[in-house]
């Protein structure tokens, strides 16, 4: 994620604001410049925005759940009841009638469009209808079963409950559970047919994750039932990637969006790790040479800054009385997987 400033201030802001703090500029997100933008006052005749300093750019209007506090992206259209492009992905919403809902659906968007923020960085189309492709969907639902089926991602509302997402992520014995994990996990099951099945990519894909045409059902009852095999650390980034090729890619498609985007975040604050010598350094340092981790870097250059940068973040988070800030480890065939990722992705570009 890119660092954003107010223009008016020069305050740092953040890709959830809609109000900067310092000087109370109304704030919101550009989708064509990627990144938060200032606006100038509304006129009381006019219901659109246009960005501080350019008074020649097009007019720009709120979302109309920006009413909810759920949304700050901004479109070109100020037709009544116009719906970010962000917020057209939504199928079904929490019940707002219910205590406790509003502020689950500002989490749940919060996550999903820091999804679709790297999605659009990495040029990979989620609502591309005039292609002839299914619509990346989106339901938040109580009590339902996070997944993915024919486009729809669904997240359970009871996610966006701290304690309830430790219950089950205890209970599931899983070191990292987030809505934001979530959100890229099932992104991972949607795209696997675009990249990888109607690309003919399969056998690349079953040489390295397995035969996903195994029954997949079965599968998962096998994994819920008995556990990972004994010898899952040795071949797959956490236990249930080793339930199905399925899993397997959706896990590993989300580790890698967790890598570039943490990497590109980490250097626009001005420090990344440094390898230092025949071992890893855990010294923080400036890094303004590095290929953009959502351009054009080889997956080498990813890893080389990804490894030392989780070493000095879990040591942080440890001292500070956290968890590990990434509780993996990424064996040599995981290494393969997350390598392939980088490739369908750079190709479909």
């Amino acid at each position: 994620m890119k660092q954003f400033r107010c223009t008016a201030c020069k305050s740092k802001v953040f890709f959830e604001n809609v109000l900067c703090l310092t000087c109370r500029s109304a704030l919101g997100f550009d989708e064509s410049a990627m990144s938060i933008v200032t606006l100038e006052p509304k006129r009381p005749d006019d219901a659109g925005y246009r960005i501080a300093g350019k008074p020649r750019a097009a007019r720009l209007y709120c979302c109309c759940n920006s009413e909810h506090g759920v949304c700050n992206w901004l479109t070109t259209d100020g037709s009544p009841g116009t719906l970010s492009r962000a917020c057209r992905l939504n199928r079904t919403i929490p019940n707002l009638s219910e205590p406790g809902n509003l502020q689950a659906w500002r989490d749940l968007e919060h996550a999903k469009k820091r999804l679709l923020y790297s999605l659009l960085r990495l040029d990979l189309p989620f609502d591309d209808i005039a292609a002839g492709n299914q619509p990346l969907t989106f339901d938040f639902v109580a009590n339902s079963m996070t997944g993915h089926l024919d486009g729809v991602v669904t997240i359970d509302v009871n996610e966006t409950d701290a304690v309830e997402r430790e219950r089950q992520r205890q209970q599931f014995q899983e070191p990292y559970r987030t809505l934001l994990g979530h959100a890229r996990h099932e992104s991972g099951h949607f795209f696997w047919p675009s990249l990888i099945e109607r690309a003919g990519r399969s056998q690349e894909f079953r040489r390295l994750f397995g035969d996903e045409r195994t029954d997949y059902g079965a599968a998962l009852a096998r994994h819920h039932d008995n556990g990972p095999p004994a010898d899952w650390k040795d071949r797959h980034l956490t236990a249930y990637a080793s339930s199905h090729p399925w899993e397997d890619w959706a896990e590993t498609w989300a580790h890698y969006l967790h890598m570039v985007d943490a990497i590109d975040t980490a250097e626009a604050e001005g420090f990344a790790p440094r390898p230092g010598g025949s071992r890893w350094s855990t010294i923080l340092s400036v890094r303004r040479s590095q290929p953009d981790s959502y351009g054009k870097a080889s997956f080498k250059s990813l890893l080389e800054r990804w490894l030392p940068l989780t070493l000095s973040l879990n040591n942080l988070s440890r001292s500070l009385g956290h968890a590990d800030f990434y509780p993996f480890v990424i064996p040599e065939p995981a290494r393969r997987k997350l390598d392939f990722v980088h490739r369908v992705v750079t190709r479909q570009r």
